[in-house]
């Protein structure tokens, strides 16, 4: 796998209290790629890439032609280097009811009964540390303890893998298939099911969305993990439930307190109830279950 990134250049906007679509399409219209992310606090934050380097008059001029007030920003340069070896996050050991989670850099981990699970760690996708992993995990102990036993599971924006990862050491049998929009993201989650030794129960594609046809191709899905943001889980509820048998479930985070009943009301349109809505600070995950 190719984990070497060309040079770059990267603007990164001031977190917002919330999004806005005008500014997501100026944005999109303007860089080659934009990243939306959540702070920890739950505000919005835009990142846009360039293989050039930006232009910040021509940037704001056009802001201003579109009526588009820009927020705060800051351009760096991000060179050519080793991405996975470069962004690799030595972060605090995660450790939930039954998962025990540490980076790479832990040369002694503490010995424990719980699932164990050594994790690269990358800048784009966060370690696990961040509020939705925890609560996604803590839904997926929960589902274990109601009996469940995924079989085919699809995680989609799977990031580093870790929500994948856990699901297979909970149930031996099943098979996850990752799903992420980033290239990058896809090589890290492989790269941790190798190290943790459940490569040959795990595979990832790099796809927007249920676009890539191997997704389809192992269609129906027991179990799928959506750990986004609010639009893009709206988005996709129709596709979930098209992928996802009837009786499976999905355990769904990314958006926040405000943002809940918007998600949920999206996915009971679509033959979904409401099993658990769990909550850390002003972050929200679910558990719904496809009844119809």
């Amino acid at each position: 796998m190719d984990m070497n990134c060309s040079n770059s250049w990267q603007v990164v906007f001031a977190p917002q209290t919330k999004e806005n679509q005008a500014l997501d399409d100026f944005l999109s219209n303007f860089f080659e790629v934009v990243m939306i992310d959540y702070t920890d606090d739950g505000k919005v934050r835009y990142t846009g890439c360039l293989k050039e380097p930006v232009d910040e008059k021509e940037l704001l001029k056009k802001a201003a032609q579109e009526g588009i007030e820009l927020p705060e920003f800051l351009s760096e340069f991000i060179p050519a280097q080793n991405w996975l070896t470069a962004n690799v996050i030595k972060f605090p050991p995660l450790e939930t009811k039954d998962f025990f989670i540490y980076g790479t850099h832990e040369d002694n981990p503490p010995a424990t009964s719980k699932h164990q699970l050594k994790i690269y760690a990358a800048t784009a996708f966060g370690s696990g540390q961040h509020q939705t992993t925890r609560l996604c995990l803590q839904l997926l102990s929960l589902l274990n303890r109601r009996g469940f036993r995924g079989v085919n599971v699809l995680d989609m924006g799977c990031g580093s893998g870790i929500l994948g990862l856990c699901a297979l050491e909970l149930w031996k049998n099943a098979v996850v298939m990752g799903v992420d929009i980033d290239s990058e993201a896809v090589a890290v989650s492989l790269e941790n099911a190798k190290s943790n030794r459940l490569e040959k129960r795990f595979y990832a594609v790099e796809s927007e969305g249920f676009a890539n046809p191997q997704i389809k191709s192992r269609r129906p899905y027991g179990m799928i993990f959506a750990n986004i943001l609010a639009r893009p889980l709206i988005d996709m509820a129709q596709d979930i439930s098209y992928y996802l048998v009837r009786g499976g479930y999905a355990i769904l985070s990314g958006f926040t307190d405000e943002q809940s009943e918007w998600v949920t009301t999206a996915y009971k349109e679509q033959g979904f109830r409401l099993i658990k809505s769990v909550a850390d600070e002003n972050w929200r995950a679910v558990l719904l279950e496809k009844i119809k």
